[in-house]
C-alpha cells in the first residue's frame, strides 16, 4: 500500500501485514492492512458491535443480521484491498447490501422503489470505477494501487477521473447526494452502520488511498478539494431546511463527509481519518437515537441526553470530537486555498445550525407516555456518547496542528450559532434546500427520461424494422413456397408421373417374352439373330 499513508495514528506496525495473491493469472493483488485501512476495520467493527446491540432490541429477523454482516465482509475487503480488482468486489457487495437493507421491508412499495433510486444512482457512478479499472490496464499494466499514478499519459487522467467519479457517487457528494434521501427509507440501525459511518464514507476512504494518483495528475486534487467543500456548504444548508430529522441527518452526513473528501483531496489522510472516525461515533449515536425517537416521539432523559451529547459535537462545540476534527481539516484547507477556508468555515457555521435544529426536534416536549428504553439500546448509546465526547480531546495524532485563531474562530462561532438556534427556534426553510436541490427531479429529467427515451425508440425500432423485416422475410419464405407448389411443383410432379408409367409399360412389354417356353426363347433368340445379321450386312 502506499507509503504516504503508512503509519495514521500509529495504528499498526510498519511492515504491513498482508495476504498476496492473484486472482487473475498475471495481475498481482491481494489484501494488506496499514494505518488508514486499520482506522476503518477497527470505526467498523466497534460501530458494528453497537448497532447490532441496539438492533437486537428491535425484533429483526435473520434475514437483516445476515445482510449485514455479508456487508461488514464487503467493507472488510474494499477496505484492506490493495488492487482495483478486490476493490471492486467488495465495493459492489456493499452497494448490493445496501439495497437489500434499505428495502428490507419489501412489501413497503415506496420503500422499495427508494433502494431502487438509491441503488441504481451509486451504481451509475460506480461505471466510473470500471472504467478506471480498463484504464488502468491499458495504461498502467496493471490493477494495483501503487501503480497508479506511474500509468502513462493519457490513461493517469483517465483513471483519475472514474476514481474521483465514482467515489463521489458512494459518499453521497453533488450531484450524487440526493440517493442518501432515499436511503432514509431503510431502518434506523441500518442508516447508522451503513449511511453515515462506513459504506456513505468508502468514497472519501478511496481518496485518501488514492492521493498519489490524485495528486500526479495535476488537477483530480484540485476537484476534489472542492467537491468536498462545496458539498459540505450546500448541503449544510439543505440539512438546515429540512423538517424530517433522518432527513436532517441525511443531509448534514453529505455535509460532514464533504469535510472527509476536502481532507482526502488536500492530501491529509490524517485529518480526513480522524474525522470520519469522529463522525462515524456521532451520526451513529444520533441515528439510532433518531429512530428511538421516531417510534415513540416521547423519549426519556437517557434519549434525549445522549442525542444532546451527539448534536453539540455534531455542531464542533469546544472540546467535543468534531470540533478538533474539523479544525484539523480546516487547516490543511487553509494550507491549500484562502477560498477552501472561507467555504470551510461558512460549512462549520451550517453545521452548528443544523446541529441545534436537530436537537431542538427532539428534546421540545411531547405528548404521551415516555417509551421504555431495553438495556441492549441503552448501552450503545451511552458508549457512542462517551466517544463522541471524547474523540477530540484524546489527542489523535494525525500529523495536523491546527491554528489555534481557526481553533478559537471555530468554537465560538459554533457555541453562537447554536445559541441563536436555540434562542429564535426559527431557521430559513428555502424550498430549493428543502427539496434536496431537486437533483432528483434533475436526474430524471437530464438521465432517466433521455434513456427511457431512448430505450423506447430503440423498442420502436425493434418491433418495426427489425421484426419487420424478419416478418417480411417469413412472408416472402412462404410465397415462395406456395408458387412452388402451384406452378414449379405441379410440373415436377407431373414429370415424375410420365416416368413412372413409360418404366411401367417398358416393364409390361419387357414381360410378355417371358413365357418359360423354351422353344419361344428359342425362336426369339434366332429372330434376334436375324436383325443383328442384317444390320451387320447393312454397315458393311
Amino acid at each position: 500500500m502506499s507509503g504516504a499513508n503508512r503509519g495514521v495514528w500509529g495504528a499498526v506496525p510498519p511492515q504491513e501485514p498482508g495476504w498476496n495473491f492473484s486472482l487473475l493469472p498475471g495481475w498481482p493483488g491481494g489484501l494488506a492492512m496499514d494505518g488508514l485501512s486499520a482506522v476503518l476495520v477497527v470505526t467498523l467493527a466497534a460501530v458494528l458491535v453497537a448497532v447490532l446491540m441496539y438492533a437486537a432490541g428491535e425484533g429483526y429477523g435473520a434475514r437483516f443480521y445476515v445482510l449485514m454482516l455479508l456487508f461488514a465482509v464487503a467493507m472488510l475487503v474494499t477496505v484492506t484491498a490493495t488492487d482495483l480488482l478486490l476493490l471492486l468486489m467488495g465495493w459492489e457487495v456493499m452497494g448490493a447490501m445496501s439495497y437489500a437493507l434499505i428495502g428490507y421491508v419489501w412489501s413497503d412499495v415506496e420503500r422499495v422503489r427508494s433502494a431502487d433510486v438509491a441503488f441504481l444512482t451509486t451504481r451509475a457512478a460506480d461505471m466510473g470505477l470500471y472504467a478506471a479499472a480498463g484504464f488502468a490496464v491499458a495504461g498502467a499494466h496493471s490493477l494495483e494501487f501503487d501503480a497508479l499514478a506511474q500509468a502513462d499519459a493519457p490513461w493517469r487522467d483517465l483513471i483519475a477521473a472514474g476514481v474521483v467519479v465514482s467515489a463521489l457517487g458512494k459518499s453521497a457528494q453533488l450531484p450524487f447526494s440526493f440517493w442518501l434521501s432515499r436511503a432514509m427509507a431503510g431502518p434506523s440501525p441500518v442508516s447508522a452502520l451503513l449511511h453515515s459511518a462506513t459504506m456513505v464514507a468508502a468514497g472519501a476512504y478511496l481518496l485518501m488511498r488514492l492521493h498519489p494518483l490524485l495528486d500526479a495528475t495535476g488537477w483530480a486534487d484540485t476537484v476534489v478539494c472542492w467537491a468536498g467543500a462545496l458539498t459540505a456548504l450546500v448541503l449544510g444548508a439543505v440539512a438546515l431546511a429540512q423538517r424530517e430529522l433522518k432527513q436532517l441527518l441525511a443531509a448534514s452526513t453529505c455535509a460532514q463527509i464533504g469535510f472527509m473528501v476536502l481532507a482526502a483531496g488536500a492530501g491529509s489522510a490524517g485529518a480526513g481519518a480522524a474525522h470520519l472516525v469522529a463522525h462515524a461515533a456521532v451520526k451513529s449515536l444520533l441515528f439510532l437515537c433518531a429512530g428511538l425517537w421516531l417510534s415513540a416521539q416521547r423519549t426519556g432523559r437517557l434519549v434525549k441526553a445522549t442525542f444532546g451529547a451527539g448534536a453539540l459535537a455534531l455542531a464542533g462545540v469546544p472540546p467535543l470530537s468534531l470540533w478538533v476534527t474539523k479544525d484539523e481539516v480546516l487547516t490543511v484547507a487553509g494550507a491549500r486555498s484562502e477560498g477552501l477556508l472561507a467555504v470551510g468555515f461558512a460549512a462549520s457555521v451550517l453545521s452548528a445550525a443544523y446541529a441545534a435544529k436537530a436537537l431542538l426536534m427532539v428534546v421540545r416536549p411531547a405528548e404521551g407516555q415516555v417509551a421504555r428504553v431495553p438495556w441492549s439500546q441503552r448501552v450503545p448509546l451511552v458508549v457512542l456518547a462517551g466517544a463522541a465526547c471524547a474523540l477530540g480531546v484524546a489527542g489523535l495524532p494525525t500529523g495536523v496542528k491546527p491554528h489555534v485563531w481557526e481553533a478559537v474562530l471555530s468554537g465560538v462561532l459554533a457555541v453562537v450559532t447554536v445559541g441563536v438556534v436555540v434562542a429564535v427556534r426559527r431557521v430559513p426553510e428555502p424550498a430549493w434546500a428543502a427539496n434536496w436541490l431537486y437533483l432528483e427531479r434533475a436526474a430524471v429529467a437530464g438521465a432517466v427520461r433521455p434513456v427511457f427515451a431512448v430505450a423506447r425508440a430503440l423498442a420502436r425500432f425493434d418491433d418495426q424494422v427489425v421484426d419487420g423485416a424478419v416478418r417480411g422475410v417469413a412472408r416472402g419464405g412462404r410465397w415462395t413456397a406456395g408458387l412452388a407448389g402451384r406452378r414449379v411443383e405441379f410440373r415436377v410432379d407431373g414429370l415424375v408421373t410420365v416416368v413412372g408409367r413409360a418404366a411401367r409399360g417398358l416393364a409390361a412389354l419387357a414381360r410378355r417374352p417371358q413365357t418359360g417356353q423354351l422353344h419361344t426363347y428359342y425362336a426369339q433368340a434366332a429372330v434376334v439373330l436375324v436383325v443383328l445379321v442384317v444390320v451387320a450386312v447393312l454397315a458393311g
